[in-house]
């Protein structure tokens, strides 16, 4: 393999948790260099999340692949110090620490700016900067409940969290893409242009379907557990001997060969209350009761066969212990090697790469693991600064 995507750009991660290290895991994976800053007093708190994955914590082996370890005491004016000889060297800042801590650390982009002109910041908050909700505490599910995205989910009066830290997940998402950008506009105008996400911004943007339908019908979609709440039928069905399939029909042609060819059911297809979606989902009892009736009839390997072949989209509902068995994550091409303070472990190979290049072999650091030699790489590059001006 040639170079990698990213060799050769530096970036340091003030960053605990989820959001930062989910950007930084990213630009890792492309081939950064990522020096992860952590706490003296036992570094980045996901470390203690749980124990499963040999003494380590399964969150943080999933965000920290291939990063480098430093404990720093930014409270410590030496610790403070050392921290910005190596923003001097660096290319990107990506912080997610309380913004009242940057700001008495002076780590502010309007802080760092003269100082590290080049340095591209990325701050991930809880709410947007400048907002009512700036200095308020955001964790994962409250962000949930606060975008109204719990509104959506689970059943009706019983509203439910995602069973990811999805609001984590998209804030960390739209900061790597953000520093991406912020890094070509970089390379191409000389300009180094911070970057500002928060959970909240974040996930309002993936609420904005639900958002824009409320906002222009003056009816908010109502928890619907598999179902779809504009479209129908969209959701799981129970086969007759007790398995169930998630299928989704998405025009007036698709809903006519379900009824006629996997159903055996024409009659549906001509039933004026199923004549159109806008129809199937007014009338959604009587189609779940026909749906449910029809499909008591076919085992569900022949209801897969049928659906197959009548071109209907249609899944497995996997359970979350299967998932690692699942036919698309069989090929090894799938996992990488990565090594662990216990030894190896597989872990999921990162979607999107370009050309598929992603750095392979990256360790999941032991705190604090690369402090002396990072510290002594600083310490060579301050004496050779030195010569050079004498």
């Amino acid at each position: 393999m040639t170079g990698l995507p990213l060799d050769g750009i530096t970036v340091v991660g003030l960053e605990q948790a989820v959001a930062a290290p989910f950007a930084t895991r990213q630009l890792a994976d492309l081939g950064a260099r990522v020096i992860k800053i952590e706490r003296p007093d036992g570094g980045d708190f996901a470390r203690g999340y749980d124990t499963v994955v040999g003494g380590e914590s399964s969150a943080f082996v999933w965000l920290n692949r291939g990063k480098e370890s430093v404990q720093l005491d930014l409270a410590d004016g030496e610790g403070l110090a050392t921290l910005h000889r190596l923003l001097a060297r660096a290319d990107v800042l990506v912080a997610n620490l309380a913004p009242a801590a940057l700001e008495r650390r002076g780590l502010t982009p309007t802080a760092l700016a003269p100082r590290h002109p080049h340095l591209i910041t990325c701050l991930v908050s809880g709410y947007p900067p400048g907002g009512p909700s700036e200095r308020k505490k955001a964790y994962d599910a409250l962000v949930q409940a606060e975008a109204g995205l719990m509104s959506l989910t689970g059943h009706p009066a019983a509203p439910a969290k995602v069973g990811i830290s999805i609001a984590d997940i998209a804030a960390g998402c739209y900061a790597y893409s953000g520093v991406l950008a912020a890094l070509r506009h970089r390379d191409r105008t000389g300009e180094a242009l911070p970057v500002r996400v928060s959970l909240f911004g974040a996930l309002t943007e993936w609420m904005a379907y639900p958002l824009y339908y409320t906002a222009h019908s003056g009816a908010a979609p109502v928890p619907m557990g598999t179902a779809h709440p504009t479209i129908a039928p969209y959701g799981a069905v129970t086969a007759g001997d007790g398995r169930s399939v998630m299928i989704a029909v998405q025009n007036e042609r698709e809903w006519a060969r379900l009824a006629t060819d996997v159903l055996d059911e024409p009659g549906l297809a001509t039933d004026p209350r199923f004549a159109s979606n806008s129809q199937r989902v007014a009338h959604r009892g009587d189609l779940d009761a026909a749906l449910t009736a029809a499909c008591a009839r076919l085992p569900a390997d022949v209801l897969v066969e049928r659906l197959d072949a009548a071109g209907i989209a249609w899944s497995r509902l996997t359970e979350l212990a299967d998932l690692e068995h699942h036919p698309e994550l069989a090929p090894a091409a799938r996992w990488l090697r990565t090594p662990t303070q216990a030894g190896e472990v597989r872990t999921l190979r990162p979607p999107g790469a370009p050309g598929d290049r992603v750095a392979a072999g990256g360790a999941v650091p032991a705190l604090g693991a690369h402090t002396a030699a990072v510290l002594a790489e600083l310490a060579e590059g301050l004496a050779e600064g030195l010569e050079e001006e004498q």
